[in-house]
């Protein structure tokens, strides 16, 4: 089993039902198990264009599944959803499921690259992954994931006192 942590985020609609729905759908995809999840948190948008406030976890899950088996999955998660595909980079979007890390894998294939090379400068992810796993080591730069979240410095992000509205993980 691999242990593999994917960031969740929505900013458009029912964002609490999309990030529910996302980890129930997750947990129904064959070989996946979701194990925890944590904190949702509301976040200003970075980058793009003007747009709402999105709201942010991370959950860890066991998979056997290949990474990109497990892209596959998150991709048809977020059409279900009713994710559309934009020519906008950063659009506000009702569902976006981002594969973070994948055991210590190193990969860079055209549709992925492990881990998320964007993650080690984002509050929004760190500080949902330092709950999880914060002596989790970043495979490529070395350094646990509680280091990353301090050296990032200050930028805010609000925890919200509400879960997804049905028990994601049962068995966890």
């Amino acid at each position: 089993m691999s242990r593999v942590f994917v960031g969740i985020g929505s900013n458009e609609g029912d964002r609490l039902h999309f990030i529910s729905q996302a980890i129930e759908q997750l947990n129904r995809v064959s070989d996946v198990h979701v194990t925890q999840m944590a904190v949702i948190m509301e976040t200003e948008p970075v980058g793009g264009p003007p747009q709402g406030p999105y709201l942010n976890t991370v959950v860890e899950l066991q998979t056997t599944l290949s990474p990109i088996e497990l892209l596959k999955g998150l991709k048809q998660i977020e059409q279900q959803l009713g994710r559309t595909p934009s020519t906008q980079r950063w659009a506000p979007r009702p569902i976006d499921l981002d594969m973070l890390l994948y055991d210590d894998c190193i990969l860079q294939t055209v549709s992925l690259i492990i881990p998320h090379p964007r993650m080690h400068v984002r509050r929004f992810v760190l500080e949902p992954l330092a709950q999880l796993a914060p002596e989790l080591i970043h495979p490529v730069l070395g350094q646990s994931i509680s280091t990353l979240l301090v050296q990032l410095g200050s930028q805010t992000a609000v925890s919200i006192d509400a879960a997804p509205s049905a028990e994601p993980f049962p068995d966890a």
